[in-house]
């Protein structure tokens, strides 16, 4: 139930915003707008304020704002207040504002979130070098080995590794060339990607060298906190052999009642320090609770919090462009596609971990629908600029049946989007993927 409240919140909102850019455009050049709703379908509440009927309508999956004389079959009496009336310049202002306005959204709702300050992690903006290959993954198959440092992924140079997880995860289950430099030299090698959880997101099986971070005290012991140890401590070995979060607890589970020296990084400056495990349940323990990397700490001011947005959808705009580019080229599958039913679960999910995160997805969600309805597809908000576009470039209006047919295209393309969405949607659902015996 929550995760269906948060879903109807997050699209409300969008869908909201977006109508209401249409609206006031329309609006300030003088358009009469005769329905302004939420939804599509029958209208479950309704007012009228002047010329506009404000609804909210029974199917939650978008809206619309209708304007007197929109479309050539409409009846039109010729007024100065029709759509059609008014010139390409100012239809143009009216069917981008919607669009503009989730784009804007994206970036506001965005800077709050970064303005209240997050923990991201250290290494996301270092370059990748390889730290850890998983055992059986697609990366040591092909020969990857510790130390590599990533240069290109399907052509597409990465200097940190924010930019390999977005060059890798829109290729599942398709071979790409990965090229690597070690002391030898360069070489190239063909890895395909593993599909890992339900949304098909390839990976390499490689990971950062990291070491793992106190975040705080557990109960169980206070053997780190009578040593000395502080919380954002970042452990990096144990009596000289550098550990991992997996290596550093077996080798303390191995250790009660037997001193033994870490060494820790404390505000970039390392140090040793002598720790005694106490046993517990038949284990050595030293009573913290640990992140398995380094976090940083970023408290922007309301300044650095926009350029920080800004940066952010800049990213996520070009990880849209190449996810819509990757479909058309086939280098990236339709599965990975989200539909409404898959926007609910992320929405319920992001719900239950707090409003931050929740904001963060919505922000994240409407700068996809900003980009998707400028999409030169007729019926969109971009269809119907490049259609008006075509008109003025040939310097003639196209006849209604001639619309009427590119409209109908338009309508097939999105069905058909909208079915294959869905579809991956419910191969989501465990119990629904259980019925799909043709998988």
């Amino acid at each position: 139930m929550n995760g269906l409240l948060a879903f109807l919140f997050v699209l409300g909102v969008l869908v909201f915003v977006h109508e209401l850019g249409h609206f006031l455009l329309a609006r300030r050049h003088g358009v009469r707008c005769l329905t302004f709703s939420l939804g599509f379908g029958p209208k479950l509440l309704q007012t009228k304020r002047g010329d506009t009927v404000y609804c909210i309508s029974a199917i939650p999956l978008g809206g619309y704002v209708k304007m007197a004389g929109e479309s050539p079959e409409d009846e039109r009496e010729g007024k100065d207040d029709e759509f059609l009336s008014k010139s390409k310049w100012q239809r143009f202002q009216i069917l981008i504002a919607g669009p503009a306005m989730n784009i804007i959204l994206a970036v506001v709702v965005m800077t709050v979130v970064l303005y209240q300050g997050a923990q991201i992690p250290a290494y996301e903006d270092q370059p990748p070098v390889v730290g850890s290959v998983a055992e059986d993954s697609p990366a040591e198959a092909a020969g990857i080995r510790l130390g590599d440092r990533i240069l290109s992924v399907a052509g597409r140079q990465v200097d940190t590794w924010d930019e390999l997880v977005y060059a890798v995860v829109p290729r599942a289950d398709q071979e790409i060339d990965v090229v690597l430099r070690d002391a030898s030299g360069v070489r190239t090698v063909q890895v395909t990607p593993a599909a890992q959880t339900s949304y098909n997101l390839g990976d390499l099986g490689v990971g950062p060298d990291v070491s793992p971070q106190v975040v705080a005290w557990s109960p169980t012991s206070s053997s780190a906190r009578d040593a000395g140890i502080l919380i954002g401590d970042v452990i990096e070995a144990v009596e000289g052999r550098d550990v991992s979060q997996e290596t550093l607890v077996e080798l303390i589970n191995a250790s009660p009642d037997t001193p033994v020296t870490l060494r820790i990084r404390r505000d970039g400056v390392p140090q040793n320090i002598v720790v005694t495990p106490q046993l517990v349940d038949d284990v050595g323990v030293i009573g913290v609770a640990l992140n398995p990397f380094e976090l940083h700490t970023i408290e922007p001011g309301p300044v650095e919090a926009f350029t920080m947005s800004l940066e952010q959808n800049y990213e996520w705009s070009g990880l849209i462009f190449q996810t819509l580019w990757g479909l058309l080229t086939r280098d990236t599958s339709p599965s990975q596609l989200v539909g409404p039913v898959g926007i609910a679960q992320l929405s319920g999910d992001a719900a239950q971990v707090g409003w931050v995160t929740l904001f963060g997805l919505m922000s994240m969600i409407s700068l996809n629908l900003g980009i998707l309805n400028l999409l030169p597809i007729p019926i969109l908000d971009g269809g119907h600029i490049f259609i008006m576009a075509m008109e003025g470039v040939s310097r003639r209006d196209f006849s209604v049946r001639l619309k009427e047919r590119m409209l109908l295209a338009g309508f097939v393309v999105l069905m058909s989007l909208m079915v294959t969405v869905i579809y991956n949607d419910l191969t989501r659902v465990e119990w629904v993927e259980r019925l799909m015996i043709w998988r």
